[in-house]
């Protein structure tokens, strides 16, 4: 071969390994191809402004927790819509990043795709309304929030006048303010498509009424986002320096994670925690073993039971988790990420992903499916 060919050939695949690792546009975040979700996912601090939430106290790291192994090379084989399946076949079918599955405390089994490490944390989209939920938990618990029933108003008083008068701590975190919002993601015009990157409380207040608080379900990522500001007022913190000092130095995390903020220094708190495949597994064992002291004694009990039927799959909803009815629960983000904890079989399976679409209710359906045998094969 000629030493021009060479050169040029080399050219080529510097540029391809380039364009590969090339960071997406934060604008599109959720019309992101999925060339550029498996690089932007697992990059989010690069793209997006965000806060640290550290793994230690005053700069020094706590323990980490190990998650010894489990001997064997455990899989699964079970059919489902007529073909055969194994755990290849379902990262592959959902384009799976990361997944994990926790038995009594020791991993079972634990892989990677789409280019993905073990040390790269990747965004958790909806999960992480599950985690903001959970530091309402944390600061009822230290005294900050009187209780669930205390007003929204008394936290957020810019709200008077909204249609967040007389809604309560309890509606918001059950998703029951009453106050209209579109949360579809096919709409480049919905407020969920609308609102990312604007300081929240300026758009939630603009909101019109659309059912009186407490009476009507409607998934609102927004108003996960106004919970978020609420328990940062409440603590007077940074939400991820709250989530830092109540949890993630207590859970024995491996890694700091990164806490996506909008454009008036708020974090999301509906979204966009990135976090490693084992810390996000991590706090699913902290949340399922009764939160270790940091919560009411009654929180997990009450935030994995159904408060609520929902508008999605006949899941019922709890404090930011979805319910199944056999007593089971999960924490869910678009795009294919989940927590699922059954607490009885000491069980946590968590999944990262990159899916093609948003909500997709046959991805949903294949994850259901590849979790039931899971579950069969570790009984």
């Amino acid at each position: 071969m000629k030493r021009a060919h060479i050169i040029v050939l080399a050219l080529v695949s510097a540029t391809a390994a380039w364009a590969a690792d090339k960071l997406p546009a934060p604008d599109k975040f959720l019309f992101w191809t999925p060339a550029e979700q498996a690089v932007g996912y697992r990059n989010i601090e690069k793209i997006f402004p965000v806060r640290t939430v550290s793994r230690g106290v005053s700069g020094v790291p706590g323990a980490k927790r190990e998650l010894p192994r489990a001997g064997g090379g455990f899989d699964v084989a079970y059919d489902y819509q007529n073909k055969h399946w194994n755990t290849d076949a379902f990262m592959k079918e959902n384009r799976v990043s990361g997944l994990l599955v926790v038995k009594d405390g020791r991993i079972v089994l634990e892989r990677y795709g789409l280019g993905r490490k073990a040390g790269d944390r990747w965004t958790s989209f909806s999960v992480g309304k599950s985690v903001t939920s959970t530091l309402v938990g944390a600061a009822i618990a230290d005294g900050h929030i009187k209780s669930l029933d205390a007003q929204v108003t008394t936290f957020l008083p810019e709200l008077k006048g909204s249609a967040y008068d007389g809604v309560t701590v309890r509606d918001l975190i059950t998703m029951r303010s009453g106050v209209k919002w579109n949360e579809d993601y096919a709409d480049p015009k919905s407020d969920v498509n609308s609102f990312y990157g604007k300081p929240i409380v300026d758009y939630m207040k603009k909101l019109p009424r659309a059912h009186p608080p407490g009476t009507h379900f409607n998934y609102d990522t927004g108003e996960t986002n106004l919970a978020g500001v609420l328990v940062a007022r409440a603590v007077h913190k940074h939400l991820a320096d709250y989530l830092s000092e109540r949890i993630w130095s207590k859970i024995g995390a491996e890694q700091d994670a990164a806490w996506m903020i909008d454009r008036g220094g708020d974090e999301l708190g509906g979204c966009c925690i990135s976090m490693t495949l084992r810390d996000t597994a991590r706090f699913g064992l902290f949340f399922m073993e009764g939160g270790h002291g940091v919560l009411p004694k009654d929180w997990v009990a009450q935030a994995s039971s159904k408060q609520t039927p929902s508008d999605f799959a006949g899941l019922g909803y709890g404090y930011f988790w979805w319910i199944h009815d056999d007593g089971t629960y999960e924490a869910l983000g678009i795009f294919g990420q989940s927590i699922f904890i059954a607490p009885k079989e000491k069980l946590v399976i968590v999944t990262n992903s990159a899916w093609p679409e948003a909500d997709a209710v046959p991805r949903y359906a294949v994850h259901d499916a590849y979790v039931a045998a899971v579950r069969k094969a570790l009984r």
